[in-house]
């Protein structure tokens, strides 16, 4: 399988050889599911928090005696049943991360590579430097290779000129090959990667081939 290279001002500059194995059937469906689930589970910040009776405000003085009175037996006002009481069995701060094996998470990302580079998604280009930031420069390349849609581009070093001139561009993003995710993947309408960072991505994808 062959992806479409990309020069500097957005021309074609030639074809590059996909070296990791595509998945040409269903295999691995199930583990871009669980990636995804457990990427956006890891999202959740998890810091609803309810008091509980020992918590809330409140003396632990009975409000009133307990028998004479014709109203119901109280025995303090923090009771949950009150207004202003404790709260039974309310949230807590908590975690919400899943934990997926290496083979999990590797088979996943193959599998979503898989499916956008069949697609004709993805997108390689010989080098990413801008001399200074620059939205303008950075929209004028995505027209240039006739982007359109959302984009992720992914580097192998951080280009600090390059991110300060997409920050501006709500339907732009950069990432760096060595920590790109399954959902980064299956997110945006096309990935442009910078041949160093698709070698980088190739290298993660075909450690322990085999096994996945």
């Amino acid at each position: 399988m062959k992806i479409k290279v990309k020069n500097a001002s957005g021309g074609d500059a030639g074809e590059y050889e996909v070296k990791f194995d595509l998945i040409e059937d269903g295999r691995g469906t199930q583990a871009v599911h669980d990636a995804v689930v457990a990427y956006t589970s890891a999202q959740r910040s998890g810091t609803a928090c309810t008091k509980t009776v020992a918590e809330v405000s409140g003396s632990g003085r009975k409000p009133w005696r307990q028998k004479g009175t014709g109203r119901a037996r109280a025995g303090y006002v923090r009771s949950p049943i009150w207004r202003g009481g404790g709260v039974v069995f309310g949230p807590k701060p908590r975690s919400y991360a899943k934990t997926l094996s290496k083979k999990t998470k590797r088979l996943a990302l193959r599998k979503s590579m898989s499916e956008r580079v069949k697609a004709g998604e993805v997108v390689l280009i010989e080098e990413l430097r801008f001399e200074s930031p620059s939205t303008k420069a950075c929209l004028a390349l995505c027209g240039a290779m006739g982007l359109e849609g959302t984009i992720l581009f992914v580097a192998d070093a951080v280009i600090d000129h390059f991110v300060l001139s997409a920050r501006n561009i709500p339907y732009i993003d950069a990432t760096l090959a060595n920590t790109l995710t399954t959902y980064e993947v299956l997110k945006y309408d096309h990935l442009v990667f910078t041949k160093s960072a698709f070698e980088q991505l190739e290298q993660r994808l075909g450690a322990g081939e085999g096994d996945v």
